[in-house]
């Protein structure tokens, strides 16, 4: 399993769980733009910290 595979799995992950958060409330009305833009970014985030984290771990204990 290598690192890609574990990139697609974890956007799956990021997602489904991303989508159980409403971050509507944080913006301010008729902000759509700057709402998605926010929902990217942390998606892109969270995908690439999880995706290392779970990296780091299975090559310290010799998973991969």
């Amino acid at each position: 399993m290598g690192k890609i595979t574990l990139y697609f799995l974890t956007t799956v992950l990021v997602i489904i769980s991303l989508d159980s958060v409403n971050i509507n409330n944080i913006f301010k009305k008729n902000k759509i733009f700057q709402a998605r833009l926010f929902y990217f970014f942390l998606a892109i985030s969270l995908i690439y910290l999880v995706t290392n984290f779970i990296y780091e771990i299975a090559t310290t204990i010799k998973i991969f």
